[in-house]
């Protein structure tokens, strides 16, 4: 069973990844090399005897929103967005296997050839004998976001963090790609987050964790070393808290 390292600040993590983040410099699916290096990572902070869980989107692959915005129907465009993130979940349990981290990947949609089902005691169980557990296909119903059910994992298994991995340093007031000016925000409520319609997670998400007073740590994953600078308890990113 792994032990918490006295340095870490958090006994359990939930890390959300966007599907993107497997994509590396590609255009499409995943790239080898970006999965290794955050599977690298996720090493290092298993290695402190931090208990985490993943949830990881199906973006480089389809996004349910987007089909269904081309014509496809919505229900089908997002239960082909959760096979997608079943993929990813696969390509990420594999960079940690092959690393020597223990992983198990439970899926929403039943596919036992490739995942366990979801059940929550298992899944604690999992993390209670340090391995990995990897939370794919979504909440298994269309209509919601890998956020959303980043969100759900996290009350269900009694995370103490969602580690919001993105491509930028934080929560800013505006977008930064777009605007050369916007400004960080290192610290907001859950509230101040919904009311001014900050791109966080969605709202469904947001609303579910202020409920269950989960917090939100956003930061850069591209950036090597934040996720363990964030579970050391080091000034990393935007946090959104009560």
């Amino acid at each position: 069973m792994a032990r918490r390292s006295g340095k870490s600040r958090y006994r359990r993590v939930l890390l959300k990844l966007s599907g993107e983040a497997l994509m590396g410099t590609q255009g499409y699916g995943v790239d080898p090399l970006m999965a290794d290096g955050i599977a690298a990572e996720v090493g290092e902070i298993h290695a402190l005897g931090v208990q985490v869980a993943a949830t990881i989107g199906g973006g480089n692959i389809v996004r349910g929103i987007s089909v269904s915005a081309a014509g496809l129907d919505r229900v089908s465009g997002d239960y082909m967005g959760m096979l997608a993130t079943v993929i990813n979940a696969l390509a990420l349990q594999n960079a940690l296997e092959r690393r020597g981290v223990f992983t198990r990947v439970q899926s929403a949609i039943e596919m036992r050839q490739v995942a366990e089902p979801f059940i929550r005691r298992r899944a604690i169980r999992h993390l209670e004998k340090g391995r990995v557990v990897i939370f794919a296909a979504g909440t298994g119903n269309p209509y919601f976001s890998t956020d959303t059910a980043a969100a759900l994992r996290a009350v269900e298994v009694g995370a103490e963090v969602i580690l919001k991995a993105t491509k930028v340093d934080g929560i800013y007031d505006s977008d930064p790609v777009k605007n050369p000016s916007a400004r960080l925000l290192p610290q907001l409520s859950y509230r101040e987050v919904l009311d001014r319609g900050l791109r966080v997670m969605d709202a469904t998400a947001v609303a579910l964790c202020m409920e269950n007073k989960i917090p939100i740590l956003v930061f850069n994953l591209l950036r090597r070393g934040n996720i363990k600078r964030a579970v050391l308890g080091e000034r990393v990113g935007s946090i959104v808290n009560a």
